[in-house]
């Protein structure tokens, strides 16, 4: 039993992969994401050309996006020619990708498209049969990695996840990973509900609850109220682990090591021109063999 389970009530009990808890499994929380992301290519505008650019740059053809949720990403980047692998933890969020890949089958790119359901403990195992030599970049955005909760204290399994997804990486890759500004968020207490990723104008509130265990943070809970038309206010609950920036970069560069590039960028800039960003992403470069 997750910590989660522990202090709070979520409203997924669904296990869709062997060890990683679907906080989306009862379908509910799948359904209203799709309102809370509003409109898609909204929302990839906002990081659209930072992304390819940055992937292009590096000679990027075969990504593996291991946090495909419903699939707005993985879309984007199909959409812009790249070959594209997309797992998630998730049947019922994995439903809505396999809808659009349906509907442009025709389209050789979507019917190329592969879409897996997997889990990050055992993801090295688990897609043996796509591996390939590994991918050009492996990507895991959108706060995707916090729902990964730090179940024994030490974060063994964010790390073995992470060693998981370095595997798949081919040597001179990319790996590209995100996080919440949990710094700020455990020290206003506040998450902001407009951000590069969600910037719906149905989200009416999330109210945000830290737990600390032994005076460390142990989860952040969000409680989402979305506005799904005609007066209708859906509710759902979602719990992340707050990353916290400077040990998420140890973690990394001892994962990577020897890497000869690691960025981070806040809200897809330069740190230096973010006061206080709502996000936080990693481009780490694997080194060449």
């Amino acid at each position: 039993m997750s910590k989660a389970d522990t202090v709070f009530q979520v409203r997924s009990d669904g296990i869709s992969a062997e060890g990683v808890r679907d906080q989306y499994a009862d379908g509910k929380a799948a359904k209203v994401w799709e309102i809370f992301i509003g409109d898609k290519k909204s929302r990839t505008e906002n990081y659209r050309n930072f992304l390819v650019k940055k992937l292009r740059e590096n000679g990027v053809r075969r990504i593996l996006d291991v946090a495909c949720g419903t699939g707005v990403d993985s879309i984007m980047l199909v959409e812009e020619g790249f070959e594209v692998v997309s797992i998630d933890a998730s049947d019922k969020m994995l439903k809505y990708a396999l809808k659009e890949r349906w509907n442009r089958r025709k389209e050789s790119n979507f019917d190329n498209w592969v879409i897996e359901e997997a889990n990050w403990l055992t993801l090295y195992d688990d897609i043996q049969h796509l591996l390939n030599g590994g991918f050009d970049a492996v990507m895991c955005l959108g706060n995707s990695f916090a729902h990964l909760l730090d179940n024994y204290g030490d974060q063994r399994e964010q790390i073995q996840a992470i060693r998981n997804f370095e595997r798949c990486v081919k040597p001179g890759g990319l790996l590209l990973i995100d996080h919440r500004n949990y710094d700020n968020i455990m020290n206003t207490g506040a998450t902001p509900a407009k951000c590069i990723y969600y910037n719906s104008s149905h989200t009416t509130d999330i109210k945000t609850s830290v737990l600390y265990i032994a005076s460390k943070p142990a989860l952040v809970t969000l409680d989402y109220q979305i506005s799904t038309g005609k007066g209708e206010v859906s509710e759902f609950r979602l719990s992340y682990y707050p990353h916290k920036l400077k040990v998420f970069e140890e973690i990394l560069r001892s994962i990577f090591r020897d890497a000869p590039s690691h960025e981070t960028y806040g809200d897809f800039k330069p740190l230096d021109r973010v006061i206080q960003p709502a996000f936080y992403i990693h481009v780490i470069k694997k080194a060449s063999a």
